[in-house]
């Protein structure tokens, strides 16, 4: 008997022609009867239920699963989303000697460790679970966090923010979608959103800190506050964050990591994924150095990563809890094409405060969409106990985005004397490709037919 897994945690079996006869066998002119099945004691334990009743779609573990997933959302990818408050610090204070492209190597660098490391720790959670990953990892985020404060030199704040810090945020990111995704089927979509909201409300914190922190204690001592934040985030998150399915041993092989993007869908998807988070990153980074040069004053332009990632709340919730009702590529392909457009007819041709704090509002709530729904759609092709290989392989391929996307734009603003146009194109044309890429993932699942996919 072949038994294939379906997303969602479907199984169905396939029965051989010999298999589903359920007549006598005629053999040599006399009719066999089946075998008669074996005692009680002797029969193999029955398989776990993998079925929508398996889930449990709620419960005290299950919510508390929830918040510690938030918490680390908050603490990573929420760090993360004050790349635009670092590019202008270091810019006006100790990297003012270092081009606006070689300063964003910084940012992108973090995203990439952050997102890359997923290829490596999606299969250690398969296997081991996330006490380990999550114990680790926030020893080694709020560890590298203390060293930025003590940093001077470029290759100093590389070593700590880029990388010592980006890996351990990695350990607590992965583990916190992945043991959340093995609670809630049918609410999937609406728990994740609650998870990725950690990382909205982490970008309005953060950045509101160094900006009010900064004036008053210093850069040192305010990231070193942050840090604290951290630390009693990820000690709740370690007492909380739980997985329904037990680990499985395997052996490493890295084919494991390419087998799914065999998977025409799955590499379909995984191509949307990097195209949309190539061009994504563009603004998160050159906002608020954007904002600044066309007059906006300081105190105002800063504030425009918190206003942005205030409004990704709104993105990261409200469309997932919809996404559960109209399907979660039909609500990623709207809001991706949402995204796109914004950048392209809204960013694009912008100029004032007024126009600029508008495309923050809404850029927030389309991009807060695009990246709330991602491990979504990546849990919906999967089967359940490869969630966690798969979501790494998905995004560590979208980490090269990451890492090039906003270099990319850097290089472009310098070749462009500073004119900001040619990045934003850069950004929209790369989002609407990733928007095209969707589509082709849903048409190669389900074909064109309209429906709740």
């Amino acid at each position: 008997m072949a038994v294939r897994l379906y997303p969602g945690g479907d199984v169905k079996a396939n029965l051989t022609d010999s298999e589903s006869l359920r007549t006598p066998s005629i053999v040599r002119g006399e009719a066999k009867s089946p075998s008669p099945p074996p005692p009680p004691h002797q029969q193999p334990p029955a398989p776990p239920t993998l079925g929508h009743a398996g889930f449990p779609e709620g419960g005290a573990r299950a919510w508390l699963t929830v918040s510690g997933a938030s918490a680390c959302l908050f603490v990573s990818f929420g760090w993360v989303n004050c790349a635009g408050i670092f590019q202008s610090h270091y810019q006006a204070n100790q990297l003012s000697n270092y081009t606006p492209s070689e300063i964003s190597w910084i940012s992108a660098l973090q995203i990439f460790f952050m997102i890359f490391s997923g290829i490596w720790v999606g299969r250690i959670f398969d296997s081991h679970g996330p006490a380990a990953l999550l114990l680790v990892g926030s020893f080694m985020h709020v560890f590298g966090m203390m060293m930025i404060s003590l940093s001077t030199t470029y290759y100093q704040i590389l070593l700590s923010q880029a990388i010592c810090s980006a890996v351990g945020a990695s350990m607590v990111f992965f583990p916190a979608f992945t043991c959340v995704s093995t609670w809630f089927l049918k609410k999937r979509g609406a728990a994740m959103g609650l998870v990725v909201c950690g990382s909205s409300i982490g970008g309005v914190i953060f950045p509101v800190m160094l900006i009010n922190l900064i004036p008053k204690v210093g850069f040192p001592w305010a990231i070193r506050i942050c840090a604290f934040l951290v630390l009693a985030l990820l000690i709740w998150a370690n007492f909380t964050v739980r997985t329904r399915i037990p680990p499985v041993k395997r052996p490493f092989d890295f084919k494991a990591f390419l087998a799914p993007l065999r998977e025409l869908p799955f590499a379909l998807l995984t191509a949307g994924i990097f195209f949309f988070y190539w061009g994504m990153f563009v603004p998160f980074t050159f906002i608020v150095v954007e904002a600044l040069a066309g007059g906006m004053s300081e105190n105002l332009a800063n504030y425009l990563v918190p206003i942005l990632n205030g409004a990704s709340i709104i993105g990261r919730t409200i469309p997932n809890a919809v996404a559960d009702k109209l399907g979660h590529f039909n609500v990623m392909i709207s809001m991706a094409a949402f995204t796109s457009i914004l950048i392209l007819a809204v960013w694009l041709p912008s100029s004032g405060d007024a126009a600029i704090i508008t495309f923050a509002v809404l850029f927030g709530i389309g991009s807060g969409a695009g990246i709330g729904l991602t491990p979504v759609l990546i849990a919906s092709i999967s089967p359940i106990q490869q969630i966690g290989a798969r979501t790494g392989t998905a995004f560590s391929i979208a980490s090269i985005a990451a890492l090039t996307g906003s270099p990319i734009g850097g290089a472009i603003l310098t070749s462009a004397n500073g004119a900001f146009q040619s990045p934003k194109i850069f950004g929209g044309v790369a989002c609407a490709v990733g928007t095209l890429l969707f589509i082709a993932a849903r048409v190669a699942l389900v074909g064109v037919k309209p429906k709740k996919f």
